[in-house]
């Protein structure tokens, strides 16, 4: 039987009479049986989100096809979690649903619930009309409309099955034992934990000083290296020193401390432009040391550019396997600023001038 014409097909419907399954309505999956070569597959799983047809590697091994050999290919897998799975081979065989177009399937070697899962190219292949209310698929055939059934009970044993391999494998990989089962072995290699010395954890004040000298020093300032861009024609300010409580005072001079330890800060003699510090306080209740750069950023040429949408960010982590969500200490403090402009970014404490 061929498959009628796309412009000839006839009306495909479905009616609430063909609610005849155990079960209906319901949320199982749509699971057929299947005439493959001369082998009646149970567990097809209909899986219209599917770009691909695939025959998973213990139903092909036990087809014994051992006549028709595989087809190397350079094709890559992506599931749902972003595993990648790489395939045996693909086999060209015909598939029976009321026709028998040759269809190409890849065979891959991980484990599963189901031997076969029908994607677009069959579904479009045969022109399949899907109905999950119904638990139904319908096609057009020379003469009229073919249909497959879902077979709820393999259905439900698939979704048992499922179940069943995803906690082995959770305690698989707990217990630390080898990811295996009897579909075979995930081909995903995964990367190897090694123990390491516990060390201790330091507050994130004292990384300041402890982590980020070494790196530092090695930076190369004529590869990093930020210069002002001021308006010359404007003049140079230098605000009156504001007083503050001995308390934060206190607060302001620990802070000034840790930057002179780590060589951030250096004090200065004869500033162009003289800031204030200004305390803000954080949503711990601990306060924030900032400066007062507003006379200064008057000056400063403003350079508009367009910042990146969350959607663009978004979609840019796709496919990476690790994503850090670290957050650098005192982080605009690493970054060097050109010797000639020491003098412009100066501020004043109790202490002095830096």
């Amino acid at each position: 039987m061929d498959v009628q014409p796309a412009n000839d097909a006839p009306l495909i419907q479905f009616n609430h009479e063909e609610q005849n399954g155990p079960g209906i309505p319901g949320n199982d999956a749509l699971v057929i049986t299947a005439l493959l070569v001369n082998y009646e597959s149970k567990r097809v799983f209909i899986d219209s989100g599917s770009s691909t047809d695939i025959l998973f590697g213990e139903a092909y091994d036990q087809m014994q096809l051992g006549d028709v050999p595989l087809e190397g290919v350079d094709i890559l897998l992506y599931g749902f979690a972003g595993e990648v799975v790489h395939p045996r081979g693909m086999i060209s065989f015909p598939l029976t649903l009321g026709t028998s177009p040759l269809l190409k399937f890849l065979v891959v070697d991980i484990p599963s619930a189901y031997n076969i899962i029908l994607g677009r190219p069959t579904l479009n292949a045969f022109q399949v009309i899907i109905s999950t209310y119904h638990m139904k698929i319908k096609f057009p055939v020379v003469g009229g409309v073919g249909e497959a059934q879902a077979n709820m009970l393999q259905a439900h044993k698939c979704y048992a099955e499922a179940i069943r391999r995803g906690k082995k494998r959770v305690l698989e990989e707990t217990s630390g034992e080898e990811n295996t089962s009897k579909r075979g072995k995930d081909p995903t290699p995964r990367p190897e934990l090694k123990e390491e010395t516990p060390v201790a954890v330091q507050p994130v004040e004292d990384l300041l000083t402890v982590e980020l000298i070494p790196d530092l020093e090695r930076i190369n300032p004529g590869v990093i290296l930020h210069h002002l861009n001021l308006d010359s024609t404007i003049r140079p300010i230098k605000q009156k020193k504001r007083h503050f409580r001995p308390e934060k005072d206190k607060i302001i001079q620990g802070e000034v401390n840790k930057l002179l330890t780590a060589r951030h800060i250096r004090e200065i003699h004869f500033p162009e432009w003289l800031s204030n510090v200004v305390l803000v306080p954080k949503p711990s209740g601990k306060w924030r040391m900032c400066i007062d750069f507003r006379d200064l950023n008057k000056a400063s040429p403003k350079d508009y550019y367009t910042l990146p949408r969350i959607d663009q960010l978004v979609d840019s982590t796709s496919g990476c396997k690790l994503l850090s969500m670290m957050d650098a200490s005192q982080r605009y403090h690493q970054i060097m600023l050109a010797p000639k402009d020491h003098k412009r970014v100066s501020f004043i404490t109790s202490d002095g001038t830096f």
